[in-house]
């Protein structure tokens, strides 16, 4: 995690109020808040909720130092007395308690993703920091996903955003968290490292282009695996492709770009994929491609495949196939040619991703960066921290546009689960109220609309929160490695992603996921409406 993530990374008025209840003697009241979002993003109907480990290892270490102090004092707040500077120095998320959805759950709106309760100067300094930690983690999850189920679950999806994201620290965040929602790896090598992600990656044009004729292949020679399974054993190359040329008639192909291709493939034997888009895809890249992966193939390597970075994708995809499983069938290579994968690149999006599914192609994978890592479509998630109880009394924020009114008190909630398998509702109840019952009807109330309302008798009840933060420290010791927490938090997108039905996740008008509460959390949310709610005299 960033070295910049410490407690004055916050907004400085979370400081004037920490002051002002501090000076109130009001810091230390116990406040709830929700960090929930009101819309989910990219005009869908869900979002992964990511970023809860950064918040733990956040509050591991979570201290103001002196010299945070010190800049606070002589710049920041010059009037606060020495008396609050040392209740800074002092505090410690000791009195914090954190009760959030396992990380990588779907989440639905309004519904909170984490509840967050103690001291209220504490809480209320936590709260920008928070939001940082999960509002663009769980955004760059939710793209990763939505790309995940438009591209298909065998299609390969690499992340290549490092050169388009938002400084060092965001190529870091959308790299691990790209790969949480569905992605198979990063070109990012320092993420790679970090966070145990695969890293892929070919060459780019400008390799291609320094080379200008075969004269430029220095060594005939390649590495190739031994028969006997030992040491690997220095075989003809050159020859072998040249002769491959001769045999399929390629001699019009561009000789820079095939030893171009000739030398990457003698570098890396065992992962030779060709971006074959340089000078003419069909007339020369794809045939250039072919003579060195057969003539890999023919000394034990297997060539992992062709890269396309312009043009129209789907139709050069599927001639780039036919060409491929022409030249197998003249060499006899019994498939191992006409199979090899067909990536593409090119500013690909969601969007682009369903246009190729309609168009019809022949990709196996995708690489992906621009659109993925900036969330182009919509560039943050709008979640929220609002205050729902202090001193064990609701509170309610109230707005002119009803969908920001926030729903109050201490609440759990539930996600009910139909006779095959799939979630119909997520229920929140006031946390005194006892749980839904496998097969007894429940009440499931809308928000905010009166009239809306249905009986669910659910096949399976799945309190929705776990505690993960308590008595200063966590409730469960943090990961022994980073990769196998990502692991888990991976699939458990994936598992939950696929499991909605098609009408919540489909990328044009879908279905709102129906988001409930109890009776008894609707009376009391309308109680507070209309007792909190100015009486305007008209006249």
């Amino acid at each position: 995690m960033s070295n910049h993530v410490v407690p004055l990374l916050t907004d400085l008025y979370q400081l004037t109020m920490a002051y002002a209840h501090w000076l109130a003697c009001r810091h230390t009241q116990h406040a709830v808040f929700d960090l929930f979002f009101r819309s989910p993003p990219f005009h869908g109907e869900y979002c992964v909720f990511a970023g809860l480990e950064d918040v733990l290892t956040f509050l591991d270490k979570y201290a103001f130092t002196a010299e945070d102090v010190d800049y606070l004092r002589s710049q920041v707040m010059v009037d606060a007395p020495p008396a609050f500077f040392s209740w800074l120095l002092a505090l410690r998320p000791t009195g914090l308690t954190i009760r959030a959805l396992p990380e990588g759950t779907v989440a639905f709106p309004h519904v909170p993703m984490m509840t967050i309760s103690g001291p209220l100067g504490l809480v209320q300094l936590l709260e920008s920091t928070l939001l940082n930690l999960v509002n663009y983690a769980s955004l760059v999850a939710t793209n990763a996903a939505r790309h995940r189920l438009a591209a298909g679950r065998s299609a390969k999806l690499f992340e290549f955003g490092l050169r388009r994201a938002q400084g060092p620290d965001g190529a870091m965040t959308a790299s691990r968290y790209a790969y949480v929602g569905g992605f198979d790896g990063t070109s990012n090598v320092a993420a790679g490292r970090a966070f145990g992600i695969p890293t892929v990656g070919t060459h780019a044009h400008s390799y291609v282009q320094c080379f200008s004729s075969l004269a430029d292949v220095e060594v005939d020679a390649i590495a190739a695996p031994s028969a006997s399974g030992g040491a690997s054993v220095t075989v003809p190359f050159l020859s072998s492709v040249l002769a491959i040329r001769t045999r399929l008639g390629f001699h019009t192909t561009k000789d820079g770009e095939l030893a171009a291709f000739i030398c990457y493939a003698q570098s890396f034997p065992r992962s030779f994929l060709a971006l074959v888009d340089t000078y003419d895809t069909l007339a020369s890249g794809v045939p250039n491609f072919i003579c060195v992966a057969a003539a890999l193939l023919s000394v034990g390597h297997t060539p992992q495949g062709i890269r396309l970075d312009s043009g129209d994708l789907a139709l050069l995809s599927n001639r780039s196939r036919v060409m491929l499983a022409d030249a197998d069938a003249v060499l006899g290579l019994d498939g191992a040619l006409a199979g090899v994968p067909i990536v593409a690149s090119n500013d690909i999006s969601e969007t682009t991703l369903h246009s190729l599914q309609s168009q019809g192609h022949s990709l196996t994978g995708y690489g992906i960066g621009t659109n993925l890592v900036t969330c182009a479509t919509q560039p943050a998630l709008g979640g929220v921290f609002k205050l729902v109880s202090l001193g064990g009394v609701p509170k309610v924020k109230l707005s002119e546009d009803v969908a920001k009114l926030s729903i109050p008190g201490e609440k759990t909630a539930y996600r009910l689960y139909g006779a095959e398998g799939t979630p119909l509702v997520d229920l929140m109840m006031l946390a005194t109220e006892a749980a839904p019952e496998v097969g007894v009807p429940v009440l499931c109330r809308h928000p905010f609309v009166e009239g809306s309302r249905c009986l669910v008798r659910p096949a399976r009840v799945e309190c929705l929160y776990e505690t993960v933060w308590s008595g200063g420290r966590r409730a469960e010791d943090p990961p022994r490695g980073v990769w196998s927490y990502l692991e888990v938090v991976r699939a458990r997108v994936a598992e939950q992603v696929w499991a909605l039905p098609a009408e919540h996740t489909r990328s044009l008008n879908p279905t709102p996921y129906k988001v409930s509460v109890s009776e008894a959390l609707f009376s009391l949310t309308h109680k507070l409406w209309l007792a909190e709610a100015p009486l305007r005299m008209l006249s």
